[in-house]
Formats: structure tokens, C-alpha cells, sequence
């Protein structure tokens, strides 16, 4: 809780600062008060107390459904991740997912591999990003996501999706890019704005009748990501991972995160808490 009152206390603080601002040198940007706000936080706050989103990147986030996290994972890291994914591959490490072909693509239940993967999936960095937009309470998902893939050129593997059914328990999805990603070999392609249409269980969107006649698909963008890069997305947002049309590969991770089920007396076995504490809030009691 501390946590986030102290960001909601260093938003004031630089909103009023902004305002200062705008009286004396007439009006400024937006974003000019947001990024004054950001590199000021980081600068004046504890690495383990900082909130380093503004509060436009949560409006951003909440209107358009996805956000690029400001920062990257080291060269160590990406490289620490890059090394154990080819080496659950290499040696066919069940869980694994499969293509056509019979080759390993996938290799799923990182959590339970340990280090690197969990060291990435619930670092301090990570964690204070997803703060503001899931609380100071935080779990990360087991039996959703929690997985690395690696894309090679195969027809007919992406589809447009949503990862959940329904609004009331949505996720926030992170994929971390193991390699620079284009629209070349395959970056995320997303539908801004989706996760604000109607609950639907349609595996694949574009196979759907109503979603052929809205056109929705037809505004999905392409969201190049750099190595080390990651990527907040909303859960019903309408996304795909694009077509791999290079040689080479495209390696991600992807991890799945909830806020408390504050209306929960019973731990969930495949949620795994990551920030914060377990709360009870039900009034049945």
C-alpha cells in the first residue's frame, strides 16, 4: 500500500510542478510534465520504491490496451534467457509444444525451470512497472502463458486471439523479446482498443463471422520490439504474432500476471505470488 500511495503522492506532486510551469513559461505539452515526472521519480526515489510509469503511460494503457515498458533486460540477461530456452529445445525438456514437422518450438512451465526465467518474471524492474497498473498486490499466472517460443517460418502457425474470455478477470500479458523483432520476421501485431469490445470464446478471431463483417482485423499495427525489449498488453486485447518471412528466428517469452483475488479465501495453486501479500476483503464473515 505504501507503494502506491507514494505514487499517487509523486503524480500530484509533478502535476503541481507542471502547473508552475505553465503559469510562469506559458502553456507546456503534456508530455513534457510527464517525462519531468518520470526522470525526477527515478532519480529521487530508491530503485525498490520507484514507480517508474507516469500517469499518462497508465492512461495510455488503459485506453489503447498495450504499453511498451520503458525499459529493456540487460544484454546479460537476454543472452542468460537466449542460452537456457536453446538448451530446453536442444534437449527437448518437456513440457514442449511441437510444429508440424515434430520440431520443438515451445518450451512451457518456466516458472518451475528455475532461474533465468524466474529472476525475469518477477524482478524488482518488472514488478514496479506493473504496480500502477495491477496494484501493490501482484501473482504471477502458472497455467496461462508461462512459456517461450521460438517463431520460425511456418504458414498458417498466428492467429488473431484474445488470452481471455471475459473482463472481470482479465490478465495483463508481458512478452519479453529475446531478439529484435520486425515486421520482417514477425513482430506482435495488435488491434488497439479491443479490449473494450464485448466478451466473446472465439479462439480464432479471424475465423469468426462478426469479426469478418466489423473489419476489426484490418486495423491491426505492427509493434516492432527491440532485443531485451517488453511489451504490457491487456488480455482482451485482439492480438497475433506476425509472419516470420526471414531465415532466421524470432525468440520470446511470455508470462501472465493478476492482481489478488481479493474475494478469495482459498490460494489459487497455479497463481503464484510475486509482490505484495494475499488479502481477504469478502463481507461474508
Amino acid at each position: 500500500m505504501a507503494e502506491s500511495l507514494y505514487y499517487i503522492e509523486s503524480s500530484r506532486y509533478w502535476i503541481q510542478s507542471s502547473s508552475l510551469r505553465r503559469r510562469e513559461f506559458g502553456p507546456a505539452p503534456d508530455w513534457l510534465g510527464a517525462r519531468v515526472s518520470s526522470n525526477a521519480s527515478r532519480r529521487n526515489v530508491q530503485s525498490n520504491k520507484i514507480m517508474p510509469l507516469t500517469s499518462d503511460q497508465v492512461r495510455f494503457f488503459q485506453h489503447c490496451g498495450y504499453l511498451k515498458l520503458p525499459e529493456r533486460l540487460s544484454p546479460d540477461e537476454v543472452m542468460g534467457l537466449r542460452e537456457a530456452i536453446l538448451d530446453g529445445i536442444n534437449h527437448e525438456m518437456e513440457p514442449v509444444v511441437r510444429d508440424r514437422t515434430g520440431r520443438v518450438v515451445r518450451i512451457s512451465a518456466l516458472w518451475n525451470r528455475g532461474d533465468p526465467f524466474r529472476a525475469a518474471m518477477a524482478s524488482t524492474g518488472l514488478l514496479n512497472y506493473l504496480d500502477p497498473l495491477l496494484g501493490p498486490n501482484i501473482e504471477l499466472i502458472l497455467n496461462r502463458h508461462n512459456h517461450a517460443t521460438l517463431r520460425v517460418a511456418e504458414e498458417g502457425s498466428n492467429y488473431f486471439h484474445r488470452d481471455v474470455i471475459q473482463w472481470t478477470r482479465t490478465i495483463l500479458t508481458v512478452i519479453f523479446y529475446l531478439e529484435e523483432t520486425t515486421v520482417e520476421n514477425g513482430c506482435t501485431l495488435i488491434v488497439p482498443g479491443t479490449h473494450f469490445l464485448p466478451g466473446m470464446d472465439v479462439p480464432d478471431l479471424g475465423k469468426d463471422e462478426r469479426i469478418r463483417r466489423m473489419g476489426i482485423l484490418e486495423q491491426s499495427v505492427p509493434v516492432p520490439m527491440p532485443a531485451g525489449g517488453m511489451l504490457a498488453i491487456n488480455s482482451l486485447l485482439m492480438h497475433s504474432a506476425g509472419e516470420n518471412r526471414t531465415p532466421g528466428t524470432r525468440m520470446s517469452m511470455t508470462a501472465g500476471y493478476h492482481s489478488v483475488d481479493e474475494l478469495s479465501r482459498i490460494p489459487n495453486p497455479a497463481h503464484v505470488l510475486v509482490r505484495g501479500e494475499r488479502i481477504y476483503r469478502g463481507n461474508d464473515g
